[in-house]
């Protein structure tokens, strides 16, 4: 440690890496994604390809001859793509206010872990496929078991899930907790202490206190534009050279009806006209249709990506029977239904698995003339620099406090979003 810093911004930043990682509320559920160290990082421009979880596939009969197909292996593609800082400047007579700069620096912390869990929380919010349209408002335990029946008649994984309500919306649940005097302790800490903490409908619920409103769906009366849409899983492309690069196959394209195109954007949920859903391990139908959430919007081409991507089987390919997960490919004019509706919270759930969080690195050296202050979490390994510089001219004196990390979600059906009062 600089011992030039004051001591009060150097107690306040120990206290701070300290306590850093109990103010991650959502990245703490996520998993770690080793770059390697600094010149790996440089060498793969802070990028890497994890492997997407695999499904199998199993054949009637004895005779096999025909089935011996190849391996498909996903790959995911994992950037550190958030720098936040944290910077101040000090007058030579604003530096003599000790107890301002400890109480400053102290709350620097508070700031960089709201940007971290505001990173992971968009992430899972707004990509997460599986949407929970809920017309009337939160009622309780059952708004949870909806979410839990859609990951599990799809084969999402039942272990660690998570559920994130909206401190508004877990009134309702709170409210029917409450009045469940049977459920002991969780009642009591329901009705006294506004606590969700606890495990509803196989999901580890906590209260969100700072949830993404969600503007309603404005694209209007669209439809598919074009037969035969669907996505063919591959492991790699193969560029016009002869070599081979890893694919990301978590979203597809669709082309639809250009009128209301501008108006769509990203987060936008909705499902597709005689597509339907099917568990991921077994295709079988679920009945239901696949909701779908858009990525990104190409206006010039009227072409929303999204996710997850359309897989269908439709071009009888090996990845394509592994990887199925809707029952049709959409047929040309096929229309649009969207489900959200209304202005309102989004509450989103997720395994926690699906979820990855990438410390980044930079370097700052005390020779290129500021002193650093500098250390990394323990669980997570995120990297906090705190950086000095004083101006001879005016006497002042500049600070800032530094972090840098990527979140991913690997798997967009491991994931997704629960909405109330939507019409």
């Amino acid at each position: 440690m600089a011992s030039s810093f004051p001591y009060v911004v150097r107690a306040a930043f120990d206290d701070m890496i300290e306590s850093f990682e109990d103010r991650l509320a959502y990245a703490a559920m996520a998993t770690k994604i080793d770059l390697g160290d600094a010149q790996e990082q440089v060498y793969s421009r802070d990028k890497v390809w994890i492997p997407q979880p695999m499904i199998g596939s199993s054949y009637d009969g004895f005779d096999q001859t025909s089935n011996f197909d190849g391996l498909t292996q996903m790959w995911v593609p994992a950037q550190v793509g958030f720098h936040k800082s944290s910077p101040k400047s000090f007058s030579a007579k604003a530096m003599r206010n000790k107890m301002a700069i400890d109480m400053y620096a102290g709350e620097v912390g508070t700031k960089l872990a709201s940007d971290v869990n505001k990173a992971v929380r968009n992430r899972v919010a707004l990509e997460g496929s599986i949407f929970t349209k809920r017309t009337v408002a939160p009622t309780g335990s059952a708004d949870l078991f909806l979410s839990m029946a859609q990951m599990t008649e799809i084969g999402v994984p039942s272990e660690n899930r998570v559920a994130m309500v909206g401190v508004r919306n877990s009134i309702g649940m709170l409210s029917n907790v409450s009045d469940r005097g049977t459920m002991g302790d969780l009642s009591v800490s329901a009705y006294k202490d506004g606590k969700l903490s606890t495990r509803i409908a196989g999901f580890d619920v906590g209260i969100d206190d700072q949830p993404i409103r969600l503007a309603p769906a404005a694209g209007g009366a669209t439809t598919v534009n074009g037969a035969n849409q669907y996505w063919e899983p591959a492991a790699t492309t193969v560029q016009t050279d002869g070599t081979e690069n890893n694919r990301d196959n978590r979203y597809s394209n669709l082309v639809v009806t250009a009128a209301a195109i501008a108006s769509v954007k990203a987060g936008d949920a909705f499902t597709i006209a005689g597509v339907n859903s099917v568990h991921l391990i077994s295709k079988q139908d679920t009945g239901q249709l696949q909701t779908f959430r858009v990525i990104s919007v190409n206006t010039g081409t009227n072409t929303i990506q999204i996710a997850p991507a359309l897989i269908s089987n439709g071009g009888n390919t090996i990845g394509g029977r592994e990887y199925q997960n809707v029952s049709a490919t959409p047929a040309n004019g096929a229309a649009l239904t969207w489900l959200n509706t209304t202005l309102a919270e989004i509450s989103p759930f997720f395994v926690r698995s699906a979820v990855g969080l990438l410390p980044g690195t930079f370097e700052v050296e005390p020779e290129d003339g500021w002193e650093v202050m500098q250390a990394t979490t323990p669980k997570l390994g995120l990297r906090i620099i705190c950086t000095k510089q004083g101006a001879i001219n005016d006497l002042s004196t500049k600070m800032r406090w530094d972090i840098d990390f990527g979140t991913v979600l690997t798997q967009p059906q491991f994931a997704g979003a629960m909405m109330f009062n939507q019409a």
